[in-house]
């Protein structure tokens, strides 16, 4: 089990805040709500912090909207955790999810965030084409055959989904199947208890996940 430091005071909601603050799209609201829903159930399985891991799954991708270019996503975003008193490893996390070699993902939170990014947003796009619309209907199978089609969310690199879960030591249907039930056990919260789910609240979002344009 790692040991990081406090989180210098910051909270889930402080974290909450900062995202809505930034962001107004409720697809990235919610990718970033399936983040941290994945991450919380990774840190119970590894026996790791799980606040600690929940603050770093919502901000990371915070600045998204703002900020989607390349050379500035994650790099702004970091920038303002630092100054707003973040502690490092926070800010070493987000940075590790950049597809930039200068910033290496060593820690076990910075291998799982970069593995559960991208694989929430798909599980998610192959959860709302199915009739059901409901994420607790996806299977590690339905996720690897719609990876096999191109034109399937086609912004979404296959080869990172599958080099998250070689990361963690896990094998890939495994990792899916985690995800898919991490995500089910919050279906209603991430607007994917399917067709028949209630309006979602103030915390929630709406619409679907559209991050990388789905």
């Amino acid at each position: 089990m790692a040991t990081y430091p406090d989180l210098n005071g910051k909270s889930r909601d402080d974290a909450w805040n900062l995202l809505t603050e930034w962001v107004t799209s409720p697809s990235l609201r919610r990718h970033s709500l399936a983040v941290e829903t994945a991450m919380r159930a990774y840190a119970r399985k590894f026996g790791e912090p799980e606040e600690a891991w929940a603050v770093v799954g919502v901000v990371h991708d915070f600045d998204f909207e703002r900020h989607p270019r390349l050379d500035a996503h994650p790099f702004v975003g970091a920038k303002v955790l630092d100054g707003l008193g973040y502690p490092q490893w926070v800010v070493d996390a987000v940075l590790s999810h950049a597809d930039d070699p200068a910033y290496p993902r060593n820690s076990v939170l910075e291998k799982t965030l970069f593995a559960v990014d991208e694989l929430t947003g798909f599980i998610s796009a192959v959860a709302l084409v199915r009739p059901s619309k409901a994420v607790a209907d996806v299977t590690a199978r339905s996720v690897i055959k719609k990876m096999k089609d191109r034109r399937f969310a086609e912004a979404v690199r296959r080869e990172d989904l599958t080099a998250g879960a070689e990361a963690l030591g896990i094998p890939f249907e495994d990792h899916v199947t985690f995800v898919v039930q991490a995500m089910a056990a919050n279906a209603e919260t991430l607007g994917l208890a399917g067709v028949r789910s209630p309006e979602l609240g103030a915390n929630t979002v709406q619409e679907s996940w559209a991050r990388k344009g789905m």
